[in-house]
Formats: structure tokens, sequence, C-alpha cells
């Protein structure tokens, strides 16, 4: 368990040092995400220590989702007053996302249909 947590915090150190010294506009921690990702891809697979952490992590996931509601009720005046702006927002961004996905999807079954 331990080698997994070290794994961990050893990516997303060096999320960090990249985020630091050479891409300072994306926060550390996605940048050590990704280069997780890729260096699971690569090793294709993931070893059993760090599932195990994985799998203890998401067991608490849903602690991540207290200061986000926390948030909401303390702008919760500034939200009513911009309501209709964030609703407006909302919806475009789900209809734009939807029909992106859409064409994406049909563009490449049409690639798919042809070889």
């Amino acid at each position: 368990m331990i080698f997994g947590l070290v794994q961990i915090l050893l990516f997303q150190s060096l999320g960090e040092l990249v985020s630091k010294f050479l891409l300072p506009t994306l926060p550390g921690p996605v940048i050590g995400l990704v280069l997780l990702v890729l260096w699971l891809v690569i090793r294709k697979g993931i070893n059993a220590e760090l599932a195990m952490v994985a799998d203890g992590f998401s067991q608490y996931l849903g602690l991540l989702f207290v200061p986000a509601a926390v948030g909401v009720v303390l702008f919760l005046p500034q939200l009513k007053a911009n309501a209709i702006a964030i609703i407006s927002a909302l919806i475009g961004s789900v209809v734009l996302t939807i029909a992106s996905s859409a064409l994406v999807s049909r563009f490449l079954s049409k690639k798919d249909a042809h070889d």
C-alpha cells in the first residue's frame, strides 16, 4: 500500500514541477494525473498496490463535494441574482456538448464503415 501511495505522490510532485517550470497555466495535480495515466498506458496495466490505494481513495470521493456545496450555500445570493445567466450557460453548454459529441460520433462511424 505504501508503494502505491508513493507512486501517486511521485506523479503529483512531477506534475507540480512541470507546472512550475514548463506549463504554469495548468495545475500540477492535473499534469501529474496525465503523467500517471501515460505511465500506466506504457506499462499496460496497473499494479496491485496502486489499485488498492485507488480503491481506498474512491471510497471517500464523495467528501470532495462538501466544499463545493458549502460554496454554493455561501454564494447563494449571487447565484439567485444571476440565475438566468447561469441556467442559460448550463443549457447552452449541454446542448453544444451533445451536438459536438454527435458530430464526432457520426464522423468516426463513417470512417469505420469505409474501413
